[in-house]
Parts: C-alpha cells; structure tokens; sequence
C-alpha cells in the first residue's frame, strides 16, 4: 500500500522514531516492513505517522478511541496472570488492511474527532492502579504504529509494578521490535494463516515478518507470548493449513506456547462469509493436539473444554473458564498441578478471580478516572 498521493498541509504530531532520510528528499518509514517513503504531508499506510517538514511525526500520540477494563482472557491471554483485570485502549490506524478486520471502526477511521480521549502515560497508570488492573493492553489497533506511545505508557507502569501486554499482528521491523518487546510483559500475536498468498490478498502484508516476531518473542525476550488465530471459512480453515501452522508452532517455538483458534463472524469487506462453525474450532483444536501442542483453546464460542487448562502431565483440569470468567482455578501461586507439580508455562502469582467483574468503559482525562455508564 503506498502512501496517500496528496500532501496533507498542517500535520502536527510528536516526533517519531524509526525514519531515515532517502537521496531523492522523501523521508522513509522504518517502523515496520511497508517501508512507506514520504514527502512532506504525506502519510504512511497506517494513516497515523506521517512527515511533517522535515521529520516523521506521530499524530496520535496522547489521544486513544477510547479506555475499558477487560478481564485478561478477553485477550486472549489464559496463562497470563488468570483471573485479572485489565486496562485497555487502542488509538486509530493500523500498517495492516485485513479486509476481515473485526474492529474496522476503529483501525480504519480517518476521523481524528473520534480520539476524544486524552490522557499521558502517568494518567493511564495511575488509572490502572486505581481500579485494580494488574496490566495494560494495548489493543483495539495495532500498537506497532504508536510505538512511542505504547512504550512510554509501558514506563509509567512498570514504575507502578503495572505490567504491560501487546496485541498485535506482528508486522514489525528489526530495531524497533527490540525497543518494544523490550517494554513488554505479555504479547498476544495474530498468526492470521499460513500462507503468504492469504497474507497478501486478504491483509496487504507478507507472512515472514510475522513468523518473525514470533521467533524473535519467543527466543530473544522475556515476554509471554501466546498466537491467536481466526480461522475464517475457506480461506485459512483447511486441515492441511492448521496442521502445519500447529506444526510450525511446536517445532519454532516450542510445544507449550498456547494457541487461541477463534472465531469469524462476517465484518467490514468480507460480510458474505459464513460465520465460522464450532466444530471447524474444535477440529482445529483437536489437531494442533495431535501435532504435539500442549495448551489449545477456542474463542469467540462457547466451548467449557476449549476453555480448559489442563496439566500437560496428569491432564487434570487446572483452570476452568465459562466464555472469559474462571468457574475453577486450582494452580499454586507458583503456576503448579497441585496434584502432580508439574509447572505449566505462563506468569501465575496469587490469584484474585476478578473475572466475574464485566468490562465496562471508563475515561480518563489529565489525572482524573471516570467509570462510564
């Protein structure tokens, strides 16, 4: 996707990072693999970093459409401080163009009047910390493309022992995927398929930076991770498809890496597609097992087994979830079996089961919080 054709006079915006200067004058993009080139008022493909004289800005600094208190497992993260709440917030844009995108309205606007909540990095922690959220999310749209923002918001938390988790689609260059990942406590990734021809058509992106990142989180940072996969019907769904992304999974990233097929429900450009069936889920499910993958869950259904964590050793179930809320948690603070010691992969401590609490908004503004109604 290029960059808008017509320059755009009056950009504002904070100074980005990741940009260098081309021999021709434009300035290029270095955030992620579009490698949008600008000249001056011209924004990239993502909508939100754009050249603004002779610099490359952040227009969306500062400003989110809007702020919720999720449960964790809305993520999805199941092995991720379970039973916690949750901060979330996205700002607008997004460097990829999934014509299946399920939060278009937000992703896709052009309508700065939407990012009517203002808050700095302190205001969104100190908020945190006021209604109980163990963590941050940035989500919604991608934080790849407010980077700065997202990684100055992850300092205030961390100086409040306030974790920070990413959602994201991955799509992200060398150097600045160093500078994030090394900000964030948790990452949910979108492995949208496993094929570059789906990335291409239905995204506008490729599937090796992808793949990428995953290996990157995996093995060079601290961060939890978990890939979530939306399995739309006749354009990811296949077995062979699944099979091999799960194999993938197990052989790159390691067996206990939890994998989320959730499901399609038509949206944005693609409303004549079949919602997806349970049972498309729960093959899915059952053959990333079969590759060897010990900790697979279904979204976006009601399914109490796709929701189960057992222990990969004694297959006791461990935490029981109906839809996002914990009906059963019986790990150890240490993230234990109680039954067999068996430690599973994650980020456990004491437990506090506020998943029963529903999201509900809320606004924040200067220093102040308001629950919305």
């Amino acid at each position: 996707m290029k960059a808008e054709r017509f320059p755009e006079p009056g950009i504002t915006g904070l100074p980005a990072r990741y940009w260098h200067q081309l021999e021709d004058g434009r300035i290029q993009c270095d955030l992620c693999p579009r490698d949008c080139k600008l000249h001056d008022g011209q924004r990239g493909a993502c909508f939100v970093r754009a050249r603004a004289g002779d610099e490359l800005v952040l227009t969306t600094y500062g400003r989110s459409s809007g702020f919720c208190v999720d449960p964790i497992e809305k993520k999805p993260l199941n092995h991720f401080l379970p039973g916690s709440t949750v901060l979330s917030f996205g700002t607008a844009g997004c460097n990829l163009a999934c014509k299946f995108c399920q939060n278009w309205d937000i992703s896709k606007t052009r309508d700065f009047d939407r990012l009517a909540d203002q808050a700095s990095p302190e205001a969104i922690a100190q908020t945190a910390q006021a209604l109980g959220c163990r963590s941050v999310a940035f989500t919604y749209n991608d934080p790849v493309i407010f980077a700065e923002y997202a990684m100055d918001v992850a300092d205030a938390c961390h100086a409040r022992g306030i974790r920070t988790v990413a959602v994201t689609a991955g799509y992200m260059r060398e150097a600045p995927r160093r500078d994030f990942y090394a900000k964030m406590d948790a990452a949910n990734v979108d492995l949208k398929a496993f094929t570059d021809a789906f990335y291409f058509k239905l995204t506008g992106a490729r599937l090796a930076p992808v793949l990428d990142t995953l290996r990157y989180i995996r093995h060079e940072t601290s961060t939890w991770l978990e890939i979530t996969t939306l399995l739309i019907p006749g354009h990811n769904d296949s077995p062979e498809e699944i099979a091999a992304l799960s194999r993938w999974i197990a052989r790159e990233l390691g067996p206990d890496v939890p994998l989320h097929f959730t499901a399609f429900h038509p949206d944005f450009k693609m409303t004549g597609v079949a919602p997806t069936p349970p049972e498309t889920l729960r093959q899915a499910r059952q053959s990333a097992l079969e590759v060897g993958l010990l900790h697979v869950y279904t979204g976006n259904v009601h399914d109490e087994e796709g929701g189960t964590t057992r222990c990969p050793s004694c297959s006791s179930p461990l935490v029981v979830r109906d839809w996002h809320e914990i009906r059963r948690y019986e790990l150890t603070p240490a993230g234990a079996c109680p039954r067999c010691q068996t430690t599973l992969a994650g980020r456990f401590g004491k437990f506090e089961n506020r998943t029963g609490i529903r999201r509900f908004p809320v606004k924040v503004q200067g220093e102040a919080l308001q629950r919305l109604p």
